[in-house]
C-alpha cells in the first residue's frame, strides 16, 4: 500500500525563495549598507529612525517612540539617553500628564538627521535604480499593504 502524501495549498520552493525570506535577506543588506552610511554621523538605524519619527509626528512619549520604532521601551528609553547626551533630542514633562515626558528633535537633531537624510536617499537610489517612480510607488503602497495586513493579524 502506497503512502500518499498531503498536498499542500502553498507551494514550497526547494530554495530558500519565498517572499518572507527575501524580504528578510533585502532587511539585513539594507540595514547592513545603512550601518555603513550613517555611521561616520555617529548615528545608527535605530536612532536615524526614531529621529525621523520625531521629525515627523513631533513630541512623543517613550512608549509612543518604540511602538513607531518597532522597538522595546527598554530599548527606547536607553536609545532616548544616549541622544539625549548628543543634544540631538529634548525631554519635558508633559503640560497635561504630569507622570509623562515628551520627548522631542532639537535644532541639533534636526541638523543631523537632515545630513544622513541624504546617505539615506543614496542607498534608496541604489536599491531601486532599476526601478521607474511609478513602479517605486507601487511597490511602497504594496508594503505598506503588507504591513497592514500582519499587523492587524497580530503577527
Amino acid at each position: 500500500m502506497a503512502i500518499e502524501k498531503k498536498s499542500s495549498s502553498v507551494d514550497t520552493p526547494a530554495k530558500p525563495a519565498g517572499l518572507a525570506y527575501l524580504v528578510g535577506r533585502l532587511d539585513h543588506v539594507l540595514n547592513q549598507r545603512l550601518r555603513d552610511s550613517l555611521a561616520p554621523y555617529g548615528l545608527s538605524v535605530p536612532q536615524y529612525t526614531a529621529l525621523s519619527v520625531f521629525r515627523a509626528y513631533g513630541s512623543l512619549s517613550n512608549a509612543q517612540l518604540a511602538t513607531r520604532t518597532m522597538i522595546s521601551p527598554q530599548s527606547a528609553n536607553e536609545m532616548v539617553k544616549q541622544m539625549e547626551g548628543k543634544g540631538w533630542i529634548e525631554r519635558r514633562p508633559d503640560p497635561a500628564h504630569g507622570r509623562i515626558i515628551q520627548i522631542s528633535l532639537t535644532a541639533s537633531g534636526e541638523a543631523i538627521l537632515r545630513d544622513c537624510d541624504a546617505q539615506v536617499v543614496d542607498v534608496e537610489n541604489i536599491m531601486f535604480a532599476d526601478l521607474g517612480k511609478e513602479e517605486r510607488a507601487q511597490l511602497q503602497a504594496q508594503l505598506r499593504t503588507a504591513v497592514r495586513a500582519l499587523s492587524a493579524h497580530g503577527l
